[in-house]
Order: C-alpha cells, then structure tokens, then sequence
C-alpha cells in the first residue's frame, strides 16, 4: 500500500507541477481565536475551493495567475484579498462576526446548517450552538443529545432514558467521541442531562450512516464532538445558574499569547430539594493548546464527570467518564497536514446494594494512538490517510459482601483484554465540475487476548435447546482452558469500503448516494432498552462474534430561495449480522459465562428521512419526519430450536414507525427571542401479559412474543423565552433569563407499563408508569 500512494503522489504531483501554486494558512475568529472548522476558502471565478479542516487549515492550488481570494463562513463578514500567484503562499485569516446579536460567544459548526450539495458526504447532521441553546429542555439545561433526537433518524429509548439511538440502531452501536476520547455512558442522572456542557463545546457533527474511513469500531454512527481551545485574546467567563445545576466556564490566553486555556466546570444540587435521598452530578472540561511555531501546536484536554445516587436503604450508586488527549499538530508543507493523539479513555461504575448488603465495581477502559494524515493533491483531489490501535482493559465486576451477614459470596468476574488496531485510506474528488466522490477502504483487526479461563463446551455449544422443557439453557462444560496474557484467544480482520457519490443537478440541487461497510468488535451487555450504569461491555472473542454492519444511503438534497431554506430527503437501507440476542430469563448480572446467555443473530433498519430547514431571518427551525422499521431475526442455528420468538423478525426496541419534530425559534427585538419544539413519536416495542392461568391458587402470566405490543405513543410541546435586559454599552458584564416549560400541555407519557393484580379486588390492573408532567424552569446566563 505505501508503495503504491507513493506512486500515487508523484503521478498526481508531476500531471499538476506545471505552473501550478498553493496558497494555505489558518482560519480563525478574530475576537475570541478560536480555529473555524468547515469556512469555505476559493478563487472567484472559478471551481477551485475547498472547506478548512478541524483545526482551521486549508490548502487550495491553482494555475500560475491574479486572482481574488474569498473566505466566506456563515455568520461571518466574508473576506476577500486580491493575490498574484507567481509562488506558494501563506495566508492566515481572521474573520468577524457579521452581527453584534448575541451577548456570548458563537462559534458555528461547518457550513452552518445549511446543506452542501456539493460535497459527497451523504447521512450527516449537524447543528450549532447558538441553535441548541434556543430549544427548550427539561430543567432549563442546554442538552447537545436532547437536541440532535430532533433530526430526523434519532431517537432515545423514552423519557428519562440514556444514549441514543440512530436508524434503529442500539446505544452501544454509536461511536461517541470528545476531543476523539470515547465516551461509554453520555447521560448524567440516568438521561436527565447529557455530559456535554454546552459551554465548552465548539463543534458538533452526527455521522448517521455515511461514516468516513478514518473512523472505525461502531455499525450505527458517530457524534464527533469538539471543545473548544480557549479564547487566545482576552480573559473571559461564561456561566449560568438554574434551579438545580449551574455551571461555569473560564477562558483565555496563556503561553505569552502563544496559547491559551479553557476550564469549564458544572454541577447539581438536586440533593438539596431532596429529603433522605441524594442525585447529584459533576463535569469538568480542561483544554490548552502551545503553538510551539508556524507548523507545530501542542493540545491538551481532558473531561471528568460523575455521578451519585443513593437511595436510602436501598442502593448506593456512583459512576462516571474519564477521559485525556495529547495532541501534536503538524504542518509538512503546504499540501499536507498531520494530527498524532494520546488518548485515554475510561468508565467505571460503583453499586451498593443495601438490602442485600454487597459492593459491585466495574470499568471499562482503553488507551489509543492514532495519526491522520491529509494531503491536498489540487482543487480535485484531497486525500486521507492514517491509522490508531486501541488496548482495551475490560474489568465486568467485583461483588464484596459489605457484612458479615451478607448472603452474598465475594465473586471477581474475569477480566478481559484485547487490541483493535485500523489503517485507512479516503479519497475525495471531483470527478467533473458536477460530480464529486468519496470513497475509501478501512481495515481492522481485533485480537482478544488471554489471561483467562476459557470454557471449552460439549459440540462447541455454550447454548443448546432442552426440546422437553421447550428453553435454552447452558450447555454442558467439559473443560477449561487457560491463555496467558500474551496468547491470543481469537482474533477477526475486516475490510470496511466506504463510499460516498455527489452529483450537481443545478447550483441549488443534487443527488447523493452512499454506502458503508463497519464492523464492531465490543458489546455492550444489556437486555433494556437504554443503557444503563449498571450494564457490562464485552469484546469480541471465541463466543461473540463482531457485528458487520452494511448500510446504503440515497438522497436528494436542495437549497433555494438564496439559501434561506434548505431540504433533504434520504432514504436508506442498514442490515447487521451477528447482532447479540438474549434468551429468555438470561441472567447478565454478576455472570462470567455470560456467553451460556445469548444467541447470535441479526437486524435490519430501513426508512425514509425528511428535513426542511429555515436558516436566516428573525424566524429559523425546521420540521423533520422519518417514517421507518427496524427489526431482528435471532434463529437457533446450531444450538437447536426455532430461536428467539420462533425464529420470526420482531421490532427491535428500537423501532419508531412515526417520528416528527417540529422545532422553531423567533426573534421578536433586540430583547426577547421565543423558542418551542413539538415531538411526536410511536411508542416503543415491549412485550406484554395476552393471558393468563392459575397455578395452585397463584396467577401466572403468559407472555405474547418479543416486542409485539407497543407503550402508548409519545408526544410533549416544550416553550422557552429568552429576555436580555438593557445595559450599558460599554459595559462588559452581560447576562440573559431563560424561562421554560418542558411538556406544556403535562402530558403524561408513559416511560413503562407494569400488570399486577389488585390486592384488594382481585383483579389484573395495568399501571403507567410517568416520569415527567409539566417542568418550569428558569436560568440566569452571564458573560463578562
């Protein structure tokens, strides 16, 4: 491979070396210093452009010539520089804000939010802070995950629940990055909040199916999100105090304006409002970045959070992310750019159960090196390229008894290690001046390693079917062996091609098409339908296999009346082999076979997906609709049997056949901006009791099959009002009230359905289960 990217590089460089030049630099916010990703950078009059890339560089070549230099960023004031192209040029620009509207600091994700036609990427959302600060949220937090479940595709397991779900896909499916660390458990306070504190995030960008090759590890999609650097031109405080959180945020230069420094710190207090009980929460952000010189900077960043519950007399709960990054940027020369990181990444739960007097400890953590590399051939080709290995160290739990009347056994479940490693390479080209592609290939490797006992099983079955009792149940063990920690268990290689294909029906329109291959080498072990802290990850290895994800992606996509709106229109298809599936009364807790407890077996997703935004004017928003199905298929293959729910698709827990958001945000003067959003979703899949009989004077339930009823559909209208009050105008202190209310109208939607019978009638009684009715809430922001 290294042989023939040479060759590459040098056909590409001699066929464009004649009398050709490059300009290149960096593009930043003039007031704060902050690197704009996604500005757009190109020579008038002509097709050669390109976007900056994460870090605020660009690189365009053209022929030998005078021309006019634009660089244009929404929201911004668009710069020009005549420039005669007789040699390579270094051009660094700072752009200002086309508008003094806000009383904080903006930083606008790439291209805005409205849709390039042009670049081949298919299946991407994106949204800005600005706008996710004016969508009303429950308890008056800017939440970034509450905000992306309002594009269409992305849903969430219920009120209250944790993570996401992307095109049917589950939560453990999604790839979760800040500052590239990856991040296992996103909700603080079981789904409340998400662990993104607004404040200290610059971009935001949702990759729904057309994943790039530099990206691996997940089947369903990644949220790619960045903190910022840190203002490198003033000292600056942001933050905000509401009813049961506040936060608070510092930036600015350092390094003698070499650099410069952001901590952001934010915390609850909803244990004061509680008696005998406690819920709390904390999150820090930390960032700093050196610019050693012209081709070097250093970054440093980091994200701690927890939480704790306790339950009086009944559990104890603490879990929380760590995570850290070292970063080296370098530029080679003014066509290539690299990016070396040290990542460290790590989550970890602990659990006291009272009543039952025990400790249960568990973590998860990985350590990562990875270096991407771009290089920008001409204003047609721009290529990427690079590779990382991830060492995870999977610990499933400890249980301590907690006295010495305890009924439970101290148990140490085996720890569990491997490597996934992955090279890629990604091309993106313009074919013509309307045909554009991106396509790649990816390849990884996952080496499950030893250090364990390893169950060895009669036929190779650590499932078989009792044909009498008409379950599954464990197959029968018939020897042990042991690995050493430098032995390899099993090990998997996957290519994974990606491919992306824009085409320009006119200067508002096009068509995209897309397709990807992805494989997923850890699971995360749980039989509900939202994550939980109390859930287990596991690697791929003699018993579990990957899951293999392939997803096609076809969409028509619009900007018109002078790009005020936009639409997109997508339809996709997504299927995935080797999707866990749990038997019926699998026991995942506190369980070292844990592979004695599922099946193998696969899912699909398939939907249509639409968008209409309005971008400009006093009254922006948009309304997204996705009609969809996703399902799955667990047959019993070699252990015997007809499988899960005989062997027949069900709906996934996953499944929304109907998801409308309609979000909107008015302008009204200088002083008050109005926001609201209406949800509307089919209810979830669950199983419910179509029967029953009684048992030596007991009633038993008989269950109907897997996911074949549904809780009651899910609909809110949430309002918020933003007031600034009058100031001096030369004064630097600047605040804002936020008033909201969550579900207006206190719908009481049902997070669960629970039967029993009533014990002083007798009879067999339904009872919903709600989390929230209607929620005011009331914050106060400042900046100075």
């Amino acid at each position: 491979m290294k042989k023939i990217l040479t060759l590459f590089i040098l056909i590409s460089t001699f066929a464009t070396a004649q009398e050709n030049y490059t300009i290149s630099g960096e593009i930043k916010d003039d007031f704060n210093g902050e690197t704009l990703f996604g500005a757009s950078v190109y020579l008038k009059g002509t097709t050669i452009g390109v976007l900056s890339n994460e870090y605020g560089f660009y690189s365009i070549t053209a022929p030998k010539g005078d021309y006019e230099l634009v660089i244009s960023y929404v929201g911004y004031i668009e710069i020009t520089k005549e420039i005669s192209l007789t040699q390579n040029q270094k051009y660094d620009f700072e752009m200002s804000e086309s508008s003094t509207q806000l009383d904080e600091v903006v930083i606008v994700s790439e291209e805005s939010e409205r849709v390039n036609i042009r670049k081949p990427e298919i299946s991407v959302s994106k949204l800005n802070i600005s706008t996710i600060r004016q969508i009303p949220v429950v308890l008056g937090e800017v939440d970034i995950l509450k905000s992306i479940q309002l594009l269409p595709g992305v849903t969430n397991g219920g009120e209250g629940s944790s993570g996401f779900n992307v095109r049917g896909g589950a939560v453990d499916q999604n790839l979760v990055l800040l500052d590239e660390a990856i991040i296992y458990n996103t909700s603080h306070l079981f789904g409340f909040f998400s662990v993104f504190n607004a404040d200290a995030i610059k971009d935001i960008k949702l990759y729904k199916g057309g994943i790039p090759a530099r990206f691996g590890g997940r089947v369903s999609s990644v949220l790619d999100v960045r903190q910022k650097d840190g203002n490198s031109k003033e000292l600056s405080v942001l933050g905000g105090i509401g009813l049961i959180s506040s936060r608070l945020s510092v930036e600015g230069p350092m390094f003698n304006d070499k650099g410069s420094f952001l901590i952001a710190g934010r915390g609850s207090y909803a244990h004061l409002f509680l008696q005998d009980n406690k819920a709390n929460f904390y999150d820090l952000n930390l960032k700093t970045n050196y610019k050693v010189n012209e081709n070097n900077r250093l970054f440093l960043s980091g994200y701690f959070g927890r939480d704790g519950i306790d339950f009086s007399n009944v559990f104890e709960n603490s879990y929380g992310n760590a995570s850290g990054n070292i970063r080296w940027n370098h530029i080679f020369n003014d066509k290539l750019f690299s990016n070396l990181s040290m990542i460290y990444s790590k989550y970890d739960y602990q659990l006291n159960l009272k009543f039952l007097e025990f400790d249960w400890v568990s973590s998860i953590t990985n350590y990562n090196i990875k270096y991407d590399l771009k290089y920008y051939f001409n204003d047609k080709i721009k290529l990427s390229f690079g590779g990382s290995i991830i060492k995870y160290d999977f610990d499933p739990g400890e249980i301590n008894p907690t006295s010495e009347t305890s009924a439970i056994n101290p148990l140490k479940l085996d720890q569990k290690r491997a490597f996934e490693s992955g090279i890629y390479i990604s091309f993106e080209h313009k074919i013509t001046e309307k045909l554009s592609i991106d396509y790649g290939m990816r390849y990884s490797n996952f080496n499950r390693l030893g250090g364990q006992s390893i169950s060895n099983y009669e036929n190779n079955l650590p499932v078989v079917y009792n044909t009498d009792l008409d379950i599954y149940e464990k197959g029968v063990v018939i020897e042990e062996t042991d690995y050493k920690k430098s032995e390899s268990i099993k090990s998997f290689g996957n290519f994974e091609p990606r491919f992306g294909f824009a085409y320009q029906l006119n200067q508002s329109s096009s068509i995209k098409v897309g397709y990807s291959k992805a494989a997923q080498y850890v699971h995360l072990l749980s039989n509900t339908s939202s994550v939980t802290p109390l859930d287990v990850w596991t690697p791929s290895g003699k018993y579990i296999k990957p899951q293999l994800s392939n997803q096609y992606a076809l969409g028509y996509f619009k900007n018109f009346t002078d790009n005020i709106y936009s639409i997109e229109i997508e339809g996709y298809y997504k299927n995935v082999d080797n999707r866990i599936d749990y038997i019926d009364g699998s026991n995942l807790i506190g369980n070292n076979t844990i592979e004695t407890e599922i099946l193998n077996g696969e899912s699909k997703a398939y939907g249509l997906e639409f968008l209409i935004r309005k971008t400009k004017g006093d009254f922006t928003g948009w309304f997204a609709y996705t009609l969809s199905k996703s399902q799955q298929r667990t047959l019993g293959g070699n252990a015997g049997g007809n499988g899960i729910n005989d062997g027949k698709w069900y709906n996934s827990s996953y499944d929304r056949t109907h998801d409308i958001s309609i979000t909107a945000s008015y302008k009204l003067n200088y002083k008050w901006t109005f926001g609201t959003n209406f949800i509307f979703q089919t209810g979830r899949p669950v199983t419910y009791p179509n029967s029953q009989y009684e048992y030596e004077g007991l009633s038993i339930a008989n269950y109907s099959n897997r996911n074949e009823n549904r809780l009651p559909s899910y609909h809110r209208l949430d309002i918020s009002a933003t007031y600034k009050p009058n100031r001096k105008p030369d004064s630097k202190w600047k605040g804002e009230w936020v008033f909201g209310v969550y579900n207006a109208y206190n719908r009481k939607n049902a997070a669960s359905v629970s039967f029993g019978q009533n014990r002083e009638t007798g009879i067999n009684e339904a009872t919903r289960t709600s989390i929230f009715g209607i929620v005011p809430s009331i914050t106060y922001n400042f900046k100075f």
